[in-house]
């Protein structure tokens, strides 16, 4: 039940309807006056109600009070003359608060089982003693005492025991066990603690020596998390989420082409590769399935470079092979008609160089030199200088640049070569 506005207690209906006298506002001091069982003048409001048990009309009554050196709350009780069915809860007055607090009270005296607690719907209540909790929104708000609190606790765990007896013997036992435990606390056998931790920050365990210090009593104030707000309702919005980008890294892309052989139908792969210690390079690999015919080549991912490269590499070793292999083994020109005894010498020649070459007896010097500052040889020591490796870096000739076809490409002041729109 909620109530668009407060009613003074002890008011008629017709004092509701207009009047010629200049109504005069009341105030918050005199709708909310201080909890006293002295107080005379304090009587809840009384409004009939419909019962949600049996569907007739019930009593409720709402007193609005305030807890001192708290705040104020709106305490509501309903009663049905017919069925016997009761509710009592509170709620606070104000608004939620700034941030959630928690309160921490060592119980070690009969006088603690006494403290006046005000425990909101929101508000979890914890024993770490008998690892006990009692969650938020699983019992209205109300206004009680620490024993209230247990005994309250007693109640619900004692509500559905007869039926669990008769259907499951074992877990009965086990929580009259437990009640056991509970109602000993309420003797204060031994020191216990209570914990009331509420995010609205509207709970509140009286302290009996106010306003000085409470050595039994803890009191942390602390800011809510995300998803406390959201359950408070406070939440107005998730935070945007970012879409995710897609990575290409992780996949390869198939698009369909034409066989440079036949010119059939054929489908080229692609993938994105990151070299490490250099950049990103394209594989691209097309295979025809009419006539059989396989390519693959390799793109770099980035721009031209500005300034050329070169690369000489000593191969000293055979495992100096691994970075790169190249083994001739036949060539068309040494066989059939067209070849000649002179030739076919220098090429067996050269064939034998490079088989010593492969095979680390013969040291040799191996150059790549690329214009376009893309090409790319292993180092094996990276990141620290292979000792057997020399990188240059190199201006580009104007015949580079024209066979790169950089020295017609503008790309800067471009829009002041473009002739007048009108």
């Amino acid at each position: 039940m909620s109530a668009g506005g407060a009613v003074e207690p002890g008011l008629p209906a017709a004092a509701a309807a207009p009047s010629a006298a200049p109504a005069r506002d009341p105030g918050p001091g005199h709708l909310f006056r201080p909890i006293s069982a002295e107080d005379e003048e304090q009587q809840p409001t009384e409004i009939e109600s419909l019962c949600m048990n049996c569907y007739r009309n019930g009593m409720t009554r709402l007193l609005l009070t305030k807890i001192p050196f708290f705040r104020e709350i709106i305490v509501s009780s309903f009663s049905c003359e017919h069925c016997g069915w009761n509710n009592t809860e509170i709620q606070s007055a104000g608004r939620i608060q700034d941030q959630g607090v928690r309160y921490t009270l060592t119980v070690r005296a009969q006088e603690d089982m006494d403290r006046e607690v005000v425990k909101t719907d929101s508000a979890t209540t914890r024993i770490p003693e008998l690892d006990f909790e009692i969650p938020a929104f699983s019992q209205k708000g109300a206004l009680t005492t620490v024993e209230g609190l247990i005994s309250r606790a007693i109640s619900g765990l004692e509500q559905d025991q007869p039926t669990r007896r008769a259907n499951e013997e074992a877990v009965a036992e086990r929580i009259d066990e437990f009640i056991a435990k509970l109602k000993e606390l309420k003797q204060v056998a031994s020191p216990f603690t209570l914990i009331i931790d509420d995010p609205s920050g509207n709970s509140f365990v009286e302290n009996p020596h106010a306003p000085r210090k409470d050595d039994a009593l803890v009191i942390t104030h602390y800011n809510r998390t995300l998803q406390q707000e959201e359950m408070l309702g406070l939440q107005a919005e998730a935070p945007e989420e970012k879409p995710e980008e897609e990575d290409i890294r992780n996949e390869v892309l198939q698009f369909n082409t034409n066989c440079p052989e036949c010119n059939a139908p054929a489908q080229t792969n692609m993938k994105l590769v990151q070299i490490p210690h250099f950049k990103e390079v394209i594989i691209m690999a097309t295979n025809c399935e009419n006539c059989g015919h396989r390519t693959n080549e390799v793109k770099s991912g980035g721009a031209v470079e500005p300034l050329g490269t070169r690369i000489t590499f000593h191969i000293t070793d055979p495992s100096d092979m691994t970075r790169d292999l190249l083994k001739v083994t036949k060539n068309p020109f040494t066989l059939g008609d067209s070849s000649s005894p002179g030739q076919t010498e220098k090429l067996q020649e050269f064939s034998q160089k490079l088989d010593q070459i492969l095979e680390g007896i013969l040291k040799a010097h191996f150059i790549m030199d690329d214009p376009a500052g893309n090409s790319y040889l292993q180092n094996v020591y990276a990141p620290e200088d292979d000792p057997e490796m020399k990188v240059e870096h190199y201006k580009r000739t104007f015949d580079q640049n024209e066979e790169l076809g950089l020295n017609d490409m503008k790309t800067e002041g471009y829009e002041t070569g473009l002739p007048a729109q009108r």
